[in-house]
């Protein structure tokens, strides 16, 4: 079974799934704009650092609205990015108060753990899908051994 530690610990590593998500689609959504805006042919750094700075306030759900105006279009994946949007919003805003006083049995943490590790899944299979529509695929990766994924694995 795992310790209250432990569980803080997991959900360490579910935020950091989520905000690698985010990361990723702030980073798409800057370089689509920097190419339309022709910041790579003559370079406006004030513009581009309003826009970057923007991006750094907008949430999850921003991102990704944003993201359908572009032309990387995310519609192959929109079913995995609302579930990881709804996951995330879950996470950060409703999971504790959720599961209460579960934190104070092994048989309660038991379930946290499994709730977390279904939203760190999900987070992870828009995270790669998102990836993939950018070039990169990360099971190919860690296949290869040239990249370490974000498992989230805590040894108990």
């Amino acid at each position: 079974m795992s310790t209250l530690e432990q569980v803080y610990q997991k959900f360490g590593f579910v935020a950091e799934a989520a905000q690698l998500l985010e990361t990723q689609l702030g980073t798409m959504l800057l370089l689509s704009s920097g190419a339309e805006q022709g910041w790579f042919i003559e370079p406006d750094a004030k513009r581009a650092t309003e826009f970057h700075d923007n991006i750094n306030r907008s949430t999850l759900g921003q991102l990704i609205k944003r993201m359908q105006s572009t032309p990387l279009a995310l519609s192959a994946v929109e079913t995995l990015l609302s579930d990881a949007l709804r996951e995330r919003n879950r996470l950060f805003h409703s999971f504790y108060r959720q599961h209460n006083f579960r934190r104070n049995s092994e048989e309660g943490r038991a379930v946290m753990w499994s709730d977390l590790d279904s939203i760190h899944e999900t987070l992870l299979r828009a995270y790669k899908a998102v990836m993939l529509i950018d070039g990169v695929d990360l099971d190919a990766l860690a296949t290869s051994g040239e990249y370490n994924p974000p498992t989230g694995h805590v040894d108990i």
